[in-house]
């Protein structure tokens, strides 16, 4: 033993006294850790811990789910409702009657003098998927609005829009296990370590046992491309230019599997004429990426055994982010990497129930992957709800993006937004104060009353936070899971269902259509829904998906009687040929031409604006910003900057300056770096008045969501720094 000045401190972690631990899974990102929450003996939640014999995240938490139990004594948390006829009066308390029989006469009102879509829900990736199906029976069913959608437009509508054009329906085809049996890794616009960090360790680990080539495809030098073995700094919106170039290397040399794409795809002639355009050579002169390089990618990736893609937000967030998807997805149909071990196009969703919202919620759809343009599921759905399939429109309406612009037009007279913050999360903040200020009627339900979008609205609702309630998340890999309720809502609160459930009995004071109370009844009626569905989970129960510590489906209810313990579900889709949803079985390879349609710098806007997380925070900052183990690391908006860049415009380290769009201005602290390049900056977006002030949000047209990362500005210097400080601390919060 060592004594004296080589002796190490040991480390002492404090005891909480802990006597009761609660299950549940995390309610931040998408990456569905198994999480304990631990009350000591006068009942105070004071502790969250990893659970070991979860499969996804093995024990192991990020900094936000360490401290996620901090977050039901964190301040702001409304506990009443509160109302105003008026956003320039102050709010009143009022008791739940009051304030629910107050909405559904405003949403009734409006509806009557302008028409059923006048009248417009806007929902999140957060709340429990139980809830998400009740408010799509509550909207579809009941209120009848056609402009119906969820914050995941922001976030995942191009890997929903890429998945069903290449493959016929939505839903990722692999999991987290491909990376210990893949051969090479390319990650598009993906930061693991930042955005999802056990994630990040699964593939760490994978990597460590059994060495594979990573390439990363971002403009900047993230963390990720810090540990790749190859890093690929493409210009901003060129991602498609770059995966036609690897095509057609792999094209042209021969590496492509002849034999899946025989059996399993339509449309190789067509791919095979437009990827023809896009040598290297051309390529090189539009994303960057230089001849040689783009060879020996396109080799490393055919020539794998198995291989596969990742991806976030920097493939969904621009103007054509669901060719990205649709690009991805072409290169691994090409090489037969769709359904086997290794082989995957996994897209890593952002919200922690982005993909509940997308299977259960009726957003884009009917539940369960049903859609509105097909009589059959409108029969289907119509009989089992009770509810006259004439009354459901026959396309789906409006995306979240394209209800904004409606609200401008005068469309849309009155909004329900349900934990969600657009007045912090859309592009171009100027633009959302004014339409917000035009509504006739406006609702926030959220747990918190500090949230900024609250300043606009005329009836508050307060929700409970993620474990007040008890339901089921289904996170990136499929995967469903169970939160257990671990304390009661705060004050007067109540947890999302119970306030759909009351709201629905003022639509139907007769209850013809059924609404369960409780999430377990709930969750049976979605169990009848999804039999025989691509996302069939007949098989499940609360109970087991607990004792199972998550379970991916498909899992039928044959697949259960059948199992031995631990259940095992669809760990991969789309594993047989001719399993595609396409009418034909087949999965499609699809042309794409490159339109460049992006804002670009110039000379009076010179630098490339990007966007991004940190790991510290989540979103925009609604919960992270008052758990002081997570504000302190960052608690005030910072731009990176090149020092060369910054040296030109006499910018010093950690000095305030001036950033500007054409649609705005943000004060914000610069940063040294050579993580950007000169022509670029980059701020986190999770800061309240601060990088969507500067967004353009032009939108794909396929997905409709806003293309955050392309976007051109110039840097000013301030002489005012004590000045530039407090304008930077005022607009950081409400």
């Amino acid at each position: 033993m060592l004594f004296g000045r080589n002796r190490k401190n040991p480390i002492a972690i404090a005891d909480k006294k802990v006597v009761d631990w609660t299950y549940a899974t995390c309610g931040y990102c998408s990456t569905g850790c198994a999480i304990e929450v631990g009350k000591n003996s006068e009942g105070k939640v004071v502790a969250s811990r990893g659970v070991g014999g979860a499969d996804v995240n093995r024990g192991k938490l990020c900094l936000k789910g360490m401290y996620e139990h901090e977050l039901f004594e964190a301040t702001g948390r409304g506990d009443t409702p509160l109302l105003r006829s008026h956003i320039r009066q102050d709010f009143q308390p009022a008791q739940w009657d009051t304030a629910l029989d107050h909405m559904a006469s405003e949403i009734k009102r409006i509806q009557q003098a302008y028409g059923r879509d006048a009248f417009a829900v806007v929902s999140t990736g957060q709340i429990l998927t139980e809830e998400f199906y009740t408010l799509g029976k509550l909207t579809r069913g009941l209120i009848g609005t056609n402009n119906y959608d969820g914050n995941t437009t922001l976030c995942m509508a191009s890997a929903v829009s890429g998945y069903k054009r290449s493959f016929g329906s939505d839903g990722p085809p692999g999991c987290y296990g491909d990376f210990e049996h893949t051969h090479c890794l390319l990650a598009w616009g993906s930061n693991l370590p930042e955005q999802h960090p056990i994630i990040y360790w699964r593939l760490k680990e994978a990597m460590e046992k059994r060495k594979f080539p990573l390439i990363v495809v971002d403009p900047r030098v993230t963390m990720l491309a810090q540990f790749a073995d190859i890093h690929l700094p493409v210009r901003p919106g060129t991602d498609l230019v770059l995966q036609n170039a690897l095509m057609h290397v792999i094209l042209e040399e021969g590496l492509e599997d002849k034999d899946y794409i025989e059996a399993n795809t339509s449309g190789i002639e067509e791919l095979r004429a437009e990827v023809a355009k896009w040598d290297p050579t051309t390529a090189y002169k539009v994303c960057g990426i230089d001849e040689d390089t783009i060879r020996n990618v396109a080799r490393l990736y055919a020539k794998a055994p198995s291989a596969m893609h990742i991806w976030t937000m920097g493939i969904n967030q621009s103007t054509h982010g669901s060719d990205g998807v649709v690009g991805i997805n072409n290169l691994s149909l090409l090489t037969g990497n769709i359904g086997k071990p290794g082989g995957t196009a996994l897209s890593i969703t952002g919200q922690c129930n982005a993909m509940g919202t997308r299977e259960w919620s009726s957003c884009s759809g009917l539940p369960g992957y049903r859609a509105l343009e097909n009589p059959d599921h409108r029969e289907e759905i119509g009989k089992f709800w009770n509810v006259d399939p004439g009354f459901f429109p026959t396309k789906r309406g409006l995306f979240q993006t394209d209800i904004f612009p409606a609200i401008e037009t005068g469309q849309i007279k009155g909004m329900w937004l349900v934990a969600t913050n657009p007045i912090t999360s859309m592009p171009n903040t100027a633009r959302i104060r004014k339409t917000l200020e035009k509504l006739e009627f406006l609702v926030v339900q959220d747990a918190y009353v500090d949230m900024e979008t609250t300043q606009y609205a005329h009836l508050y609702l307060p929700a409970a936070v993620w474990a007040e309630k008890e339901g089921t998340f289904t996170n990136t890999e499929r995967r469903v899971n169970m939160v257990r309720k671990v304390t009661a809502p705060r004050g007067d609160s109540k947890s999302d269902l119970d306030i759909f459930n009351l709201l629905a009995k003022r639509f139907d004071p007769g209850q013809k259509v059924q609404f369960p109370e409780t999430p377990a009844g709930v969750f049976d009626e979605m169990r009848e829904l999804s039999r025989g569905r691509a996302m069939d989970i007949s098989g499940m129960d609360h109970d087991l998906i607990e004792q199972a510590r998550g379970i991916q489906w498909p899992y039928t209810e044959s697949q259960r009687n059948s199992d031995d313990p631990p259940p095992v579900g669809g760990v991969r889709l789309y594993t047989q040929p001719g399993s595609f949803h396409h009418p034909d079985g087949r999965a499609k390879l699809i042309a794409l031409p490159f339109i460049d349609n992006n804002e670009r710098p110039d000379e009076q806007y010179p630098f490339w604006l990007n966007s991004g997380r940190l790991v510290e925070h989540f979103h925009t900052r609604t919960r992270t910003g008052k758990v002081g183990n997570n504000n302190k690391f960052s608690p005030i908006p910072f731009m990176e900057i090149n020092p060369d860049a910054a040296a030109t415009l006499g910018i010093r380290h950690q000095e305030y300056v001036r950033c500007v769009s054409r649609r705005g201005d943000a004060i914000v602290m610069a940063m040294l770096t050579q993580r950007v390049p000169r022509d670029m900056v980059f701020i986190p977006f999770h800061f309240f008045d601060c990088v969507n002030r500067l967004t353009l949000g032009l939108l794909d047209p396929h997905s409709r969501q806003p293309a955050f990362k392309q976007s051109a500005v110039r840097i000013e210097t301030i002489v005012d720094q004590i000045g530039a400080a407090r304008i930077s601390r005022e607009r950081r919060t409400y």
